[in-house]
């Protein structure tokens, strides 16, 4: 299973896959594919820099990318003390009833008002890049659109390959026309940020939408081989994959969320705007339920969301409780019943689309 794409980004198979945890991207990228390190859990610059110098060794040549979140109009910049003090006070106390109901232990004095993700900021996202530029990517993505133009040049200048997500066709020819060199058409069953269309749909509408000189990712409800082999027959040039990492051993995870990955259905995700400000898909469960009582406040924008409810992600995550954890995933969760490497995962995944593509032109 090869494509044109194979060729340009210097990979064995056409499957990129995007991780917070750099030892899952360094696997990915090790197994034949792409790992794609996600930045904006990255506050500080120089975390990010070590980060990525360990890519650099561990990937020993072979090509990993780098995914920032710069959003098409700057959101309220700040420091997280400045922006703090923009967040209603009646936003905090349901927050702090919320946790209190839930029987969400407090944090020790040493792990209490822990900022945000700071990555959200477009100030902040501008220093992943600059960072990002004095490694070796090959590639860079931009979850919320084309990245500025002037980020754009100097990516093109450093020979970088520049992609984005799309939700929407004329989204994508967006995208295009600002420079960028791959979509990502994202459906609605993808887990963090995405739109409204399903990738059955999503995903030909974009591909005929750029033309064939425009290779096209699919993404969203890709969880094994026979997907990835439906997304090829839907015109893309490979795939774009994220939760099914989660479920992989160089993953590193708390036993509570786990367990909530692992005995999640499909149908246990829901698309909010509780977790960044955004529209977001996450594991549903007491603290996703609890927003959506009457008494519920409105989400706030990004990034004050994410300053918002920063304290408690961390409450809950170390709550050792895995019905209140926050996660964000796609609704390919349900696939998700056991811990394996990433070697064996994406080794299945291309085993599975070789079959079906093979019985497929049988079928001719």
């Amino acid at each position: 299973m090869r494509t044109e794409l194979c060729e340009r980004l210097g990979i064995e198979h056409p499957i990129v896959g995007f991780s917070p945890s750099e030892h899952v991207v360094a696997a990915i990228t090790r197994a034949g594919g792409l790992g794609v390190l996600g930045c904006v859990r990255y506050n500080d610059p120089a975390e990010l820099d070590a980060a990525l110098s360990w890519l650099d060794d561990e990937t020993q040549g072979l090509p990993y990318g780098v995914d920032v979140v710069m959003p098409s109009h700057s959101p309220t910049e700040g420091v997280a003390t400045d922006l703090d003090k923009l967040i209603p006070a009646g936003h905090r106390d349901f927050v702090e009833r919320t946790l209190l109901r839930l029987g969400v232990p407090p944090l020790g004095v040493d792990e209490s008002r822990r900022a945000g993700v700071l990555g959200w900021l477009h100030s902040v996202a501008r220093s992943h890049v600059e960072v990002a530029l004095t490694h070796r990517p090959r590639l860079i993505a931009n979850a919320l659109g084309p990245p500025p133009p002037d980020v754009i040049d100097q990516a093109h200048s450093h020979g970088l390959v520049v992609a984005a997500l799309a939700g929407r066709a004329d989204h994508a020819r967006s995208h295009i026309a600002s420079g960028v060199d791959i979509v990502v058409a994202q459906g609605y069953e993808a887990g963090g940020h995405t739109g409204e269309i399903a990738s059955m749909v999503l995903v030909p509408e974009v591909v005929d939408a750029v033309g064939e000189s425009v290779p096209v990712l699919a993404a969203g409800g890709i969880g094994s081989g026979r997907q990835i082999a439906a997304a090829l027959a839907l015109g893309a040039r490979g795939v774009w994959m994220g939760s099914v990492w989660l479920g992989t051993s160089e993953y590193q995870s708390s036993p509570a969320l786990r367990e909530a990955l692992l005995t999640a259905r499909s149908s246990d995700t829901v698309r909010s705007r509780i977790y960044s400000g955004k529209p977001a898909r996450l594991l549903r469960n007491r603290w996703t339920d609890a927003w959506n009582e009457t008494e519920a406040p409105s989400p706030l924008p990004m990034p004050l969301q994410n300053l918002l409810v920063a304290e408690a992600h961390t409450r809950l995550m170390e709550s050792g409780d895995p019905t209140v954890v926050p996660m964000p995933v796609g609704q390919i969760v349900g696939r998700m019943n056991s811990v394996r490497p990433v070697a064996d995962v994406l080794a299945d995944l291309v085993a599975e689309a070789d079959e079906t593509l093979a019985r497929l032109g049988k079928l001719v």
